[in-house]
């Protein structure tokens, strides 16, 4: 992993230059001097990393399961081949390039870099809600990794799907398998987490930012079907989930509840229907 960590500090560094227009180590320095000095915000961040690591004792667990079902079967007969169609239609190399690049390495930067982003803004109500996103769709994602298994579309249906993931990271089933399941399809997390941020992201005062986490998510949603990995209905999954982490997140970061918005809009409604 050492060629794609490389990688994914090199985007993050041009992330933070980007939408900060600062040096970005001032950016680094800003995290760290948060972590050392602001309690709240060092007991976020490791509530990040501890749901991060609940990920891996999915896997243990998954391993460790006597009977497990599959029902990629049933996603197949629901929706055919349209991966298969997505592929061969658009094949060429400077898509698997790109696709399997913002798949790895984008993906992953574009979550490092706002920690960093929200943190230097002093956006800590944004930086929060980072935190409580990714613990939604973690929280929510692993009982279906554990007990509604889908796997890969290039493994169930090789004949017809190719993985190009590796022509572009020829080691990614060594190294990065350890960490996502063949099996952990439904929902898409790359698309739940990427549409997560671009949610967030809408919030913030950045312009370059709110484009560029817009634009990854859709790319990335296009790329989990090209490179031959999640089916149409793991993105649908990821989808709404995406879309409910990252509003309940900014919600609970402002200090609401989603109880609490219904109750004040009903009241509202009655108090207007009373007025007129």
């Amino acid at each position: 992993m050492t060629e794609v960590t490389v990688w994914i500090t090199v985007v993050v560094f041009f992330l933070l230059l980007f939408a900060l227009r600062v040096n970005p180590f001032r950016a680094a320095g800003a995290f760290v001097q948060e972590l050392f000095t602001n309690r709240k915000f060092l007991l976020h961040f490791l509530a990040l990393i501890g749901i991060l690591f609940m990920n891996k004792v999915e896997l243990i667990l998954e391993n460790r399961m006597v009977q497990k079902n599959d029902f990629t079967s049933d996603i197949y007969r629901l929706e055919g081949d349209f991966v298969a169609a997505v592929q061969h239609l658009f094949r060429s190399d400077w898509l698997t390039i790109a696709s399997s690049f913002f798949y790895v390495v984008v993906f992953t930067a574009i979550m490092v870099a706002s920690l960093g982003i929200y943190t230097y803004q002093k956006n800590h109500k944004l930086f929060y809600a980072v935190c409580y996103a990714m613990m939604f769709n973690y929280m929510i994602a692993i009982p279906f990794y554990l007990f509604f298994p889908v796997n890969e579309v290039w493994y169930y249906a090789s004949t017809k799907v190719e993985f190009l993931m590796t022509s572009v990271f020829p080691t990614f089933e060594q190294e990065y398998r350890p960490l996502s399941g063949l099996n952990n399809c439904f929902p898409s997390l790359h698309t739940s987490l990427s549409v997560t941020m671009a949610v967030i992201a809408w919030k913030s005062n950045s312009v370059f930012w709110r484009r560029f986490t817009i634009g990854s998510a859709a790319f990335i949603i296009f790329s989990i079907f090209y490179l031959g990995i999640h089916w149409l209905t793991d993105m649908c999954g990821g989808l709404l989930l995406g879309l409910f982490a990252g509003t309940m997140a900014l919600r609970l970061s402002e200090g609401r509840s989603l109880f609490q918005n219904y109750v004040v809009s009903f009241l509202k409604n009655r108090e207007v229907g009373k007025n007129g």
